[in-house]
């Protein structure tokens, strides 16, 4: 009896997923927005063209069978578009992780995790109803809750790859800019200086220089350029460093000493972060002493004498 309510359950869903299907591919649920009915008639902004080679297909796993599903994923990423945060916001946070995904590349990623993490609480629910221990209300709550983790674990992994971004980025700047400040010193322009410590460098802050240099290849001046660097990087001690450097540029400030300043400030605020972590690391550590090594030590200490006690000795 058990066996064919759990399948039962299972037609049931497979019931429901077409249905659903159905409804959405009906006419009156997909028109065409006003941005896409006008944009046939207006010049396209892209520069692509398979001309010489043509665009690269989209990647798809799973071969064949990965392509079925394309429309669907697809479909269910511009619905989300539509409800959750600004895109422009995560194209921001995509340039700050340094990613080459897109913003729908990065949707269908979530949409992706989140039926995953569904299928496997709904593949947990029907081990439930096999092993009759299936509670429909706590089945919907752990299904649903599975999709929100599941979307929201793609959000905390780009969180997570931003940080560490930015903490390598930090413990690189010093030095950067020492070579900067030495560059200059040395009779080179800012560009230039920049554009020679770009050449020998490496880390992620190397990346953001080459970029500077693309944007003035392309036609950027170096102040617009180092402006666009700042709001990508979105780091305090960075964005002060890039303003001092514009500042000092238009005042005829010696860039040098600007320079150097901006490197040594970055070093004592590394040094107060080391600090404030030794000193929450020293709470810390008494955990183990006081409920590990105490411990043991006294019953070192207190073991042989009882068991004298005990023998009689």
């Amino acid at each position: 009896m058990t066996t064919s309510i759990a399948w039962a359950l299972v037609a049931g869903v497979g019931l429901g997923v077409g249905l659903l299907v159905v409804l959405t591919s009906l006419p009156v649920l997909n028109e065409p927005r006003l941005v896409d009915r006008v944009a046939p008639h207006l010049r396209s902004s892209t520069t692509a063209t398979d001309l010489f080679g043509g665009i690269e297909p989209r990647a798809v796993p799973f071969g064949a069978a990965g392509r079925l599903f394309v429309p669907v994923l697809d479909t269910a990423r511009q619905k989300i578009e539509r409800v959750v945060s600004d895109s422009d916001q995560l194209r921001s946070r995509l340039e700050q992780a340094d990613s080459a995904l897109t913003v729908a590349d990065y949707r269908l990623q979530q949409v992706v995790l989140s039926a995953a993490v569904c299928v496997v609480a709904v593949a947990g629910n029907i081990m439930a109803l096999v092993a009759d221990t299936f509670h429909p209300a706590l089945a919907v709550v752990s299904v649903l809750a599975a999709g929100v983790l599941g979307y929201g674990l793609r959000d905390s992994l780009l969180s997570a790859r931003i940080r560490r971004r930015h903490t390598r980025m930090l413990s690189e700047f010093p030095t950067v800019a020492e070579m900067i400040a030495l560059a200059v010193s040395a009779g080179e322009s800012a560009p230039g200086a920049f554009e020679r410590v770009s050449r020998i460098s490496r880390g992620e802050l190397n990346t953001e220089f080459r970029r500077v240099q693309r944007h003035m290849q392309a036609g950027a001046s170096f102040a617009e350029a180092l402006k666009r660097m700042s709001v990508r990087v979105s780091s305090a001690p960075i964005t002060r460093f890039l303003e001092g450097i514009i500042v000092a540029m238009e005042r005829g400030t010696p860039l040098a000493e600007v320079i150097r300043a901006q490197a040594q400030d970055v070093r004592d605020l590394s040094k107060r972060e080391l600090m404030e972590i030794a000193g929450k690391k020293e709470i810390s550590m008494m955990v183990p002493l006081v409920f590990g090594v105490l411990p043991l030590t006294v019953v070192f200490a207190v073991y042989p004498g009882v068991e004298l006690l005990s023998i009689g000795v």
